[in-house]
């Protein structure tokens, strides 16, 4: 059975989908909530998941999945790298 925590959080953060399908993406849902959401949440989610687990969903972001800010703010807070020393936001390759 999930944490109700992470339910709650899916169903603020994918409201087009039940939570227990957005649980299935756990990537995704942890990517969506550390870009868009508020500061109670981030550290509600950080206290459900660990610090472990969201440098993972940075590790694997897809493009899209964070904007500028977001992913500064992240590679900073989790990683300790300063704006010179980032790594690239994700890409969409077409071939």
């Amino acid at each position: 059975m999930p944490d109700g925590r992470l339910l709650r959080l899916a169903k603020r953060y994918t409201w087009w989908l039940e939570p227990e399908i957005a649980l299935r993406y756990p990537q995704r849902l942890i990517a969506r909530i550390m870009d868009m959401g508020t500061f109670e949440d981030i550290h509600e989610l950080r206290s459900i998941v660990g610090e472990d687990v969201l440098r993972a969903a940075l590790v694997s972001a897809e493009a899209g999945q964070f904007r500028p800010r977001s992913w500064s703010y992240w590679q900073y807070l989790l990683n300790g790298l300063a704006d010179d020393r980032l790594p690239p936001l994700p890409v969409r390759r077409v071939s």
